[in-house]
């Protein structure tokens, strides 16, 4: 089970980025041996439009299954679904923080979007 958490850094101790299609990196985490990787999100941060589902595209090209984030917009929700990735809500200091509620199955699954498209 592949988990991607937004990150504004590189490893486990980085800040948890509460944007999703427009974080800096992200941390892949195979939740079953705890190994983990961080791939870098850079050219989706000044994309004029189009940010989110392209994060989502490149996640699901990562294989995840589970991506843990503060915000989706609907075009990241539908492109995550579509890819069969289940999407988290929650909030956390650091990237090591939403891994352990997650563990703890302390975030909400999301049922929808919670914001808006920044595009309409």
């Amino acid at each position: 089970m592949k988990v991607a958490i937004p990150s504004s850094g590189q490893d486990l101790t980085s800040p948890f980025e509460l944007r999703f299609g427009r974080a800096k990196w992200f941390i892949v985490i195979d939740a079953d041996s705890g190994r983990w990787k961080a791939f870098s999100n850079e050219t989706n941060l000044q994309a004029a439009q189009g940010a989110g589902i392209q994060t989502a595209q490149n996640l699901a090209d990562l294989n995840v299954n589970a991506v843990i984030t503060a915000n989706v917009g609907p075009k990241a929700y539908k492109t995550l679904k579509a890819a069969g990735i289940d999407i988290y809500i929650g909030k956390a200091q650091t990237v090591e923080e939403a891994l352990r509620l997650y563990h703890e199955e302390k975030l909400e699954e999301a049922q929808d979007a919670n914001v808006e498209s920044h595009w309409g």
